[in-house]
């Protein structure tokens, strides 16, 4: 699999630059995930920029003020930006939408990373990525997590302060009312914590309360803190749900057990540590179209990119 976070992507754009003409007037992002780069790009090439539709609409974005009009004679060369082709319905339909555009505006397409053979579907793209993919800027949307297991604290919610995790009223009172952090907007295949069985009432409120979808729940039955503790088996118990077949990620707060959970199961663990995706241990990929599992040089591309690097 590959994964390409915001580093990766203000990387390649500045790397390859180069490719775009300056004479364009505009930037246009296809919302929501071709917004991220169009503004990167226009920052870059310092030009105005502005989404699909409010140009549709003559917005543009201006400093101090959102959605004020323009002239049409201030611009005539286009730029339409996407983060990613895939199968490339997004672009399509952005055509089609600026259609009756074309005979007052010379209009471009770009996107930064293409699925190999998909090159021709814009005038300008920065790296093929192939399937499958993700994106640290859309991946707690991806349908893939439904085949996806989710930590709680440090992800779904904040971590407990010591003095909050005492394994009693101060506990429970921090489980119903835990700030949210990252909530996902698709559905969850299995949440997984290390939180105790004892919990799951009062956890189980929390999640739908916060309108977390989720097929199952799975915790650590140990009968208090101590035991907990004792055992020190955070990331075997996560690993242990992880390595059923049917799951093809895991999103862990901690780097520590991020690394751990990608040890035991060779499988790739999405970190919000640092977000990035710990796939250093694994010896196969998986792909998500096909359901099965196929060697890859994942550790040797990594080893080589660090040596390319440090030159």
């Amino acid at each position: 699999m590959y994964y390409r976070n915001i580093t990766d992507l203000n990387q390649i754009i500045l790397k390859r630059l180069s490719i775009l003409p300056r004479d364009f007037d505009l930037i246009v992002g296809i919302p929501r995930s071709g917004m991220m780069p169009a503004n990167l790009l226009a920052f870059y090439l310092n030009k105005p920029y502005t989404d699909i539709h409010s140009f549709m609409n003559g917005h543009i974005y201006k400093a101090g003020a959102r959605g004020q009009f323009f002239d049409i004679k201030d611009f005539k060369k286009i730029l339409v930006v996407d983060d990613s082709i895939a199968s490339g319905k997004a672009i399509i339909e952005a055509r089609e939408n600026l259609k009756n555009l074309e005979g007052d505006f010379s209009i471009s397409y770009c996107a930064i990373y293409v699925a190999p053979g998909k090159e021709k579907m814009v005038d300008y793209y920065f790296e093929k990525v192939p399937l499958p993919r993700y994106f640290q800027w859309n991946i707690l949307n991806h349908t893939v997590l439904e085949k996806a297991c989710f930590d709680i604290d440090g992800v779904l919610c904040i971590d407990p302060t010591e003095e909050q995790n005492d394994d009693g009223p101060k506990y429970i009172d921090f489980i119903l009312n835990a700030p949210p952090l990252f909530i996902p907007g698709s559905k969850i295949g299995t949440v997984v914590t290390s939180r105790l069985e004892k919990y799951r009432k009062e956890t189980e409120t929390w999640l739908t309360n916060n309108k977390i979808k989720y097929k199952d729940l799975v915790m650590l039955d140990l009968p208090n803190k101590e035991a907990r503790q004792k055992a020190n088996g955070h990331a075997a118990h996560k690993a242990k749900t992880y390595n059923d077949s049917k799951y093809v990620l895991f999103v862990e707060s901690s780097l520590n057990q991020a690394i751990e959970i990608n040890k035991i199961t060779k499988k790739p663990v999405f970190c919000t540590e640092n977000f990035e995706m710990i796939f250093d241990n694994e010896s196969t990929m998986y792909n998500i179209k096909t359901g099965k599992y196929f060697p890859f040089l994942r550790r040797f591309a990594l080893k080589l990119r660090d040596k390319l690097r440090n030159r």
